[in-house]
């Protein structure tokens, strides 16, 4: 006859729930700031002063180039911090990935500009911005696990979409730090050295992090897996000798290509987008990405609670179809050039039909790989997809505009090529459910299971 704990074992196995989802959801958006803020800063600060030329577009196209680059050094970070989370455990990456963030994004806030160290600013910013994409590309898979992994199996959907939330409250403070220091000081101060506060932020915010991550015990899938001795000797090797891991990992990128797309369409690019090609004021589109990061916020854990009830790839394709349909009447109310279009715009695809993809997507990533290489699994899709998916995208909707003379049909053809391509990979997905989330899960499932049930 199974035991089943006492109320006092209860208490404390929802003390620690509680404790690791507070350390994911501040975790994260502490890092998702830091990333995001280089995003915002990229069409409004950087390709002004580290990156002149005498076309405002090469200007912007050279910023958001190094903005793609934090992308490109993902998936090192992935690989690195997804070992040391397969190996050491999953507590150990988040330590390390937010004091690696935190300093690198305090360091871009003091680096001078062009005008005043000529190339070498632009080149600084690189060498940063490089190291930001080392730290997130091995943030979300430590963070993510640890709240996939504590949560009871039958609500992985719901825990694991609080480490989702990073995002859109790091949005949500990125942007709105940018507004509110836009909305207080002359422009000249603003563009000069107020934009610098909002990167001296961080320090405040990692100490934060820091005091809550500190707290957290390691999961019970890896603790159950360390003590059968069943790690993986090299997890990356593991993983692609490995077929139905191999697959999952070809299929989740896939899968998330048009996510990244989606989001960095609204987020980043819209930006620039109005700014630049529209000819809006900064102000209405920063106010348009934190009205619709507030709604996103509220919507994630709705949807991640859906997947649980209804199935990941179901509310996970729907909000493919959503995202890639939804753009079309966004860059129609964003073409209208004022606040309450942009807003309605913006809340409408990126606060309500992403959350649709991206809510699930932790559970739904976390459940196609065994415990063993599970964090290099799911590090290895989110970061080596975003090269293409969320680096290269500000960038290459910039050259489409350029191509289409200003107009967003390219852009349009773009969006709907890649939703295609990702629901048709969500598709072909199996879902594992290794033999893995055997003792771990059933152990979290019987903790979180009441006396009398």
């Amino acid at each position: 006859m199974t035991a089943v704990p006492d109320n006092a074992t209860q208490r404390q196995t929802q003390r620690q729930l509680r404790t690791v989802v507070a350390s994911s959801v501040i975790g994260t958006t502490v890092e998702w700031y830091d990333f995001f803020l280089y995003g915002t800063a990229a069409g409004i600060i950087f390709n002004r002063f580290y990156f002149p030329s005498g076309n405002p577009v090469v200007s912007t196209v050279l910023s958001f180039a190094t903005f793609a680059l934090g992308f490109v050094a993902r998936p090192i970070g992935g690989l690195i911090f997804g070992h040391i989370g397969d190996k050491l455990g999953r507590k150990r990456t988040l330590v390390a990935t937010m004091l690696i963030m935190g300093a690198a994004t305090v360091a871009i806030g003091i680096v001078p500009t062009y005008s005043q160290i000529g190339l070498a600013a632009p080149l600084i910013l690189v060498v940063l911005r490089l190291i930001q994409g080392v730290a997130i590309g091995g943030e979300w898979g430590g963070a993510v696990l640890l709240a996939v992994e504590y949560a009871p199996a039958r609500k992985r959907g719901f825990y694991g979409s609080f480490p989702q939330l990073g995002l859109a409250t790091g949005l949500v403070l990125g942007t709105g730090v940018f507004a509110l220091l836009n909305a207080a000081m002359p422009g000249d101060a603003f563009l000069s050295w107020g934009w610098r506060l909002a990167f001296g932020l961080s320090a405040l915010l990692v100490l934060i992090g820091l005091f809550i991550r500190l707290r957290v015990v390691e999961t019970p899938a890896f603790r159950t897996m360390e003590s059968n001795q069943a790690k993986a000797t090299i997890p990356a090797m593991d993983l692609l000798r490995d077929r139905a891991s191999r697959r999952n990992l070809l299929l989740g990128m896939g899968s998330r290509l048009h996510e990244g797309v989606s989001f960095n369409t609204w987020a980043v690019f819209a930006i620039s987008y109005g700014t630049g090609t529209i000819g809006m004021d900064r102000q209405p589109l920063l106010l348009a990405v934190l009205a619709a990061a507030a709604v996103m916020a509220i919507c994630i854990p709705l949807f991640g609670s859906a997947s649980d009830r209804y199935g990941r790839k179901r509310v996970f394709g729907l909000g493919l179809v959503l995202t890639g349909i939804g753009a079309f009447p966004a860059f129609v109310l964003l073409n209208q050039a004022n606040t309450v279009a942009a807003i309605l715009a913006l809340i409408g695809v990126l606060g309500i039909c992403y959350p649709l993809v991206y809510g699930p997507q932790a559970a739904f990533y976390a459940e196609l790989f065994p415990t063993s290489v599970r964090c290099t699994g799911i590090s290895l899709v989110y970061q080596l997809s975003g090269i293409v998916a969320s680096g290269l995208t500000p960038l290459l909707l910039a050259y489409l505009v350029s191509l289409g003379g200003g107009g967003y049909g390219f852009v349009l053809t773009y969006l709907l090529v890649t939703m295609v391509l990702s629901l048709v990979s969500t598709v072909l997905i199996r879902r594992a459910d290794p033999a893995e989330q055997t003792e771990a899960d059933r152990a979290g499932q019987l903790r979180s299971t009441p006396a009398n049930g």
